[in-house]
């Protein structure tokens, strides 16, 4: 079929379509993870805004 002697072929096709699939999946489970601060993280952003505005001043 298709001119394919090899049974060989149709598993590597078989396992690039599943990996797509996989890949898609795992992009739309993980869409948009992670992208949320702690409120840890933004106190010590402002903390070094501040310290950076200490230091400008200074100079």
């Amino acid at each position: 079929m298709l001119g394919i002697h090899d049974p060989s072929i149709y598993l590597g096709y078989l396992l690039a379509v599943l990996s797509l699939i996989a890949c898609i999946w795992y992009g739309v489970k993980n869409w948009n993870n992670g992208q949320e601060a702690d409120e840890s993280e933004l106190q010590e952003d402002i903390d070094w805004e501040v310290k950076d505005e200490q230091l400008k001043e200074q100079l």
